[in-house]
Parts: C-alpha cells; sequence; structure tokens
C-alpha cells in the first residue's frame, strides 16, 4: 500500500451509474424531473408553433389577404352589427373572441411556471434524501474514506442538478411564450381596430346612401 486513498472509478460515478445505485425515492425524484422536463418541451413546441402561425393568420387578415380561419371571427362579428349600438355591441364582442382565442393559446402554458417554480425544490428534496442515506452509510461503514463517501453524495446531488435542468429552460420558455401570446393579443386588438373603424364608416355611410335613394 502506498497510503494514497482509494477513488472510485470515473465509469463508477457517470450519471446513468448513480442512478441505478440511488435509493428508490431518489430514483423516483430523478424520473420525475426528468418526464417534467420532457413535458416542458414538448408544451413549449407545440405551444410556440402554434402562436407563431396564429400571428401570420392575424397578419394576414389585417393585410386583406383572405384567410379561413378562428382569427376570421373578429372582423365577421363587426360585419353582423348593425342598428343602434352596433359599434359597442361590436367591441364586446371581438374583445370577448379575442380573449376566447389567447385563452386557448394559453392553455398548457401554465405548466412551464409550475415547473420552473417547484423542480428546484423537487430536486433539494431528493438531494437531502440522498445525503441521509449516504451519512448513515458511512456510519454503518464506520469509514469516512472517499471511496464511501463521494458515490452516496454525488447521487444525492444529481437530484439537484436535474431539478435545474427541468427548472431553468421552464422559466425561460414560459417568458418567451407569455411574450408571445401578448404579441398575439396585441395583433387581434389592431385587427379588432381595423374592423371596428370599417363598422363605423359603413354606418355613417348609411344614412347618405339611404337619403340618396329617397331622392
Amino acid at each position: 500500500m502506498n497510503g494514497m486513498i482509494p477513488v472510485p472509478e470515473l465509469a463508477a460515478l457517470s450519471p446513468w451509474r448513480m442512478f441505478l445505485d440511488a435509493d428508490a425515492v431518489v430514483q423516483a425524484v430523478m424520473i420525475g424531473l426528468f418526464l417534467a422536463s420532457v413535458a416542458t418541451w414538448t408544451i413549449a413546441l407545440a405551444k410556440g408553433l402554434a402562436i407563431r402561425a396564429a400571428v401570420r393568420r392575424t397578419r394576414a387578415l389585417l393585410a386583406g389577404r383572405a384567410v379561413t380561419c378562428a382569427e376570421a371571427e373578429i372582423p365577421a362579428i363587426a360585419a353582423a352589427e348593425d342598428g343602434p349600438g352596433a359599434l359597442a355591441r361590436a367591441e364586446l364582442g371581438m374583445a370577448r373572441a379575442a380573449a376566447r382565442r389567447v385563452r386557448a393559446l394559453r392553455a398548457g402554458v401554465g405548466v412551464l411556471a409550475s415547473v420552473g417554480a417547484v423542480a428546484p425544490f423537487v430536486g433539494l428534496f431528493g438531494t437531502v434524501w440522498g445525503i441521509m442515506n449516504a451519512f448513515i452509510g458511512i456510519a454503518a461503514a464506520h469509514t469516512t474514506n472517499l471511496a464511501v463517501v463521494a458515490p452516496g453524495i454525488a447521487e444525492a446531488l444529481l437530484a439537484t442538478a436535474l431539478g435545474l435542468v427541468a427548472a431553468i429552460p421552464a422559466v425561460v420558455l414560459y417568458n418567451l411564450l407569455g411574450r408571445g401570446l401578448a404579441a398575439y393579443r396585441a395583433e387581434l386588438d389592431d385587427l379588432a381596430a381595423a374592423a371596428l373603424a370599417r363598422l363605423s364608416r359603413d354606418l355613417e355611410a348609411r344614412p347618405h346612401r339611404l337619403n340618396h335613394a329617397a331622392e
């Protein structure tokens, strides 16, 4: 013996090996965090594509290009209104339609906020549980040899790392989707304003047309 403290081989401390050697509770925490990360990226991708497509459709309507889509509901509401109070009714109807469209796209986005808020604490729970087991193992082995201490501590810290890996992208993606939804709502407001302006011109022109017809 040369008096050096033996250390584990690098392969024995790989993330996969640490997961396999971890306690059942820590493994459950890691699996949950992995699934949360997968759900985060899946929702973010699906909602990001949906928001982008909705913005393109709304801009196409604003540019005057014929588009058959849910966003066309807003100018259709203005075109259907007539008589006293038409502008007020059209404005209310379009506001409700816009809120309905934004609410439909927002569905599921809150999962990202929940993952971003909860994942670090779930990872910390796994770390605390793993460190407790590591200390129990150290006491049972009656040694503080690095080869005994390091694997248990590393397994415990892996849970915290996975918690951060799940939480950080979730927070960033949630903010990006929030900005996308705000941009979409702004496009809908512009579309509603254009439809109201057209309705207002039509309502003002109708008395003149009736007068000309009467003459």
